[in-house]
């Protein structure tokens, strides 16, 4: 995998980020997988504080590792005159500003993008907060599974017994993909024409995006999608059934060919094909536990790797319902390469996987996560500042 910034995409493009969590972290390092120098700036004596959610890697927080891999590492005290002024000197120098900060605090520091573009005409600025910069929500903080409540994605989760979160920091995520997006498209846009755009990103309307398939089916419908666990709201079949050995296999039918494939090769009920119950999707979804009770007792007469193999005879889409172990040894993550070696602060290398898109001939750069602080000498040292300047600062708290 390449490590030289210099042969990829990015090269030349330098991203200050006053960042923290997960939604500024994972936009800027997907800018860093492709190049861009990022420079993350962090609270001198403790730092992002995503590097204390947890100590699982090698005394390294789980989701620190995952998020900032390839970036440089300076504390600065935002608060302090000469803190504010090196950042200044760092923007003076930078292409894209990203940053989650509380809810108006870039603006009380004049970090907000209206006073950025007075000074740093060619500056792309990028916002992330979590219900919008305005409105009547702008002054709330958001944390994921808030946010998750808010969008009513928790209605949809789980099953009959009761709501869930997602698993993962999905509010977040989406954020953070949105805002890179909108990065590049902001640099596209300062590359054709000159002008540097600000991005504004809300957790709130990333997700809300995410969750449009079912608002249209709730306004338009008269109620929302049922939480039903494994099973589709509005497909069937769709979902986990128990086989004879006890493992569940997943399975779905998409389209009324695979609905005959299903019947013929897999159930061996021919005659379910012209049932009326279940000759098209919504007569399947509105006779579901019927359905699902003819699904179940064929099941039930198979091991799960039997189940499987017929299905894929039928053509029919499946998989076992894996835990995180089982996807940490999947095949196609091993035979397809997507782990690579990832050095974490203490010097540990780790697994980590490489970024789902690939440019044809052109790896990633698959540095290493920094330790808190660890680049602030020699970002300092490029700025003019000499060692007794620098010893001062940190002395003086500002570093």
């Amino acid at each position: 995998m390449a490590e030289r910034r210099e042969d990829l995409p990015f090269a030349g493009i330098t991203v200050v980020s006053i960042e923290q969590a997960v939604a500024a972290p994972f936009a800027t390092r997907q800018l860093a997988d492709l190049g861009a120098r990022v420079i993350k700036v962090e609270r001198p004596g403790g730092g992002d504080f995503a590097r204390r959610y947890d100590t699982t890697v090698h005394g390294q927080s789980s989701y620190f590792v995952w998020l900032n891999r390839s970036k440089e590492s300076v504390t600065l005290d935002l608060k302090s005159e000469a803190g504010r002024a090196i950042l200044e000197q760092l923007l003076g120098e930078a292409d894209v500003f990203v940053q989650n900060l509380a809810p108006g605090a870039a603006a009380r520091m004049g970090l907000g993008p209206d006073a950025l573009g007075e000074r740093f005409p060619s500056l792309i600025p990028c916002t992330i907060s979590g219900y919008g910069t305005t409105g009547p929500w702008a002054d709330r903080k958001a944390y994921d599974l808030l946010v998750q409540c808010q969008t009513g994605l928790v209605s949809l989760t789980g099953n009959e017994h009761g709501a869930a979160r997602v698993g993962v920091s999905i509010a977040d995520i989406s954020a953070g993909m949105y805002a890179y997006s909108g990065i590049l498209t902001a640099l596209f846009k300062r590359a054709t024409t000159g002008e540097a755009r600000a991005v504004e990103v809300s957790l709130f309307e990333a997700l809300a995006e995410w969750v449009s398939q079912p608002a249209h089916y709730t306004r338009h419908g008269g109620t929302q999608p049922p939480r039903i666990g494994t099973q589709h709201a509005t497909i069937a079949p769709y979902g986990a059934y128990p086989a004879a050995d006890g493992r569940a296999v997943l399975f779905t039918v998409q389209n009324e060919r695979e609905w005959a494939g299903l019947c013929e090769r897999f159930l061996r009920r021919p005659d379910l094909v012209e049932d009326k119950r279940f000759t098209t999707m919504s007569d399947r979804v509105a006779h579901r536990d019927q359905l699902n009770g003819i699904i179940g007792e064929r099941f039930s007469r198979l091991d799960s790797g039997e189940a499987m193999k017929l299905l894929d005879g039928a053509g029919i889409a499946n998989s076992s319902v894996n835990d995180i172990g089982d996807f940490l040894a999947h095949p196609v993550l091993e035979g397809r390469g997507r782990w690579q070696d990832v050095r974490i602060p203490g010097g540990t290398t780790i697994p980590a996987l490489v970024p789902p898109a690939d440019l044809a001939g052109i790896p990633p750069r698959m540095g290493p996560v920094p330790a808190e602080g660890e680049h602030t000498e020699s970002i300092l040292g490029e700025l003019g500042y000499g060692t007794a300047e620098i010893e001062r600062l940190r002395t003086d708290g500002v570093i």
